[in-house]
């Protein structure tokens, strides 16, 4: 097995002779927005770097196991009010998607599994792949890593710790950036996420949704409105690379499994 994981560093040989039906390719994904006044926005770098992992561990299982270019920018949403932030509509990012699949199994590779940053992602990935499903049997699973990490903290760290920690601009991915760049975090900006916040005289209850008479109402509201900090709804002090280590070790762990019993088979019933 060649010792590139990137696709992009093989040589068109070694691409040819490599990225056989047999290979498993990873398709990275995240976004551009406000993480945090304290993090990178681009969340897509944790995705890539934990993509890596998941290859390097899938590889120890004897699978051969590649990373594709990342796609940088999320679907749009409510973090398109990120000051500097990058977003595409999701007809655009459906596009590419799209289009990354067709150029895949053009050359007979359908051992394909999204590991994605953005939870604005999550609607395009699944029509898209319930798209590529119908038309032409392929089947895609998508690991959202944010939502799996948000079920692993309480394990890792404690239930209490863990509820006060997670949250945009916290757990999970300042623990995860402390753990891979924390060069490009600022903790001299790391701060409580502020609360009280009001849209149109209603408390907001998240990035979507206003609270009134004890329910959460969907509301067109931006996420510049909801925080100020870019954090929401949780403590960024309590991230920790340690924390960030761990959580690294069982995503890739999950993630490599996920891909040796399963995607490597292509996933049939």
């Amino acid at each position: 097995m060649i010792d590139k994981i990137r696709m992009a560093e093989l040589t068109s040989e070694e691409a040819r002779q490599n990225l056989t039906e047999d290979a498993v390719v990873l398709l990275p994904m995240g976004s551009l927005e406000d993480q945090g006044i304290h993090a990178p926005m681009g969340d897509y770098l944790a995705a890539d770097l934990v993509a890596l992992e998941i290859a390097k561990t899938a590889r120890a299982d004897g699978v051969a196991t590649f990373v594709a270019p990342v796609i940088p920018f999320g679907g749009r949403d409510y973090f398109d009010s990120s000051h500097g932030g990058i977003s595409i509509s999701h007809a655009t990012l459906a596009g590419i998607i799209d289009d990354m699949f067709a150029c895949l199994t053009r050359h007979g590779i359908r051992k394909i599994m999204i590991v994605n940053g953005h939870g604005g992602n999550v609607p395009v990935i699944t029509e898209v792949a319930l798209r590529w499903r119908h038309k032409a049997g392929l089947f895609v699973p998508s690991m959202y890593l944010w939502q799996v990490a948000y079920g692993l903290l309480p394990d890792l760290i404690g239930a209490e710790k863990a509820k006060k920690s997670s949250g945009h601009g916290g757990d999970p991915l300042t623990s995860v950036g402390l753990h891979f760049y924390p060069d490009l975090l600022r903790a001299d900006l790391i701060r409580p996420a502020p609360t009280g916040a009001k849209v149109k005289g209603l408390e907001v209850s998240g990035f979507s949704t206003l609270r009134y008479d004890g329910v959460n109402i969907q509301a067109p509201i931006e996420a510049l409105e909801a925080t100020e900090t870019g954090a929401y709804n949780c403590d960024p002090n309590l991230s920790s690379a340690e924390t960030g280590e761990k959580l690294v070790a069982r995503l890739a762990e999950i993630g490599a499994g996920l891909v040796r019993d399963h995607v490597a088979r292509g996933l049939h019933d």
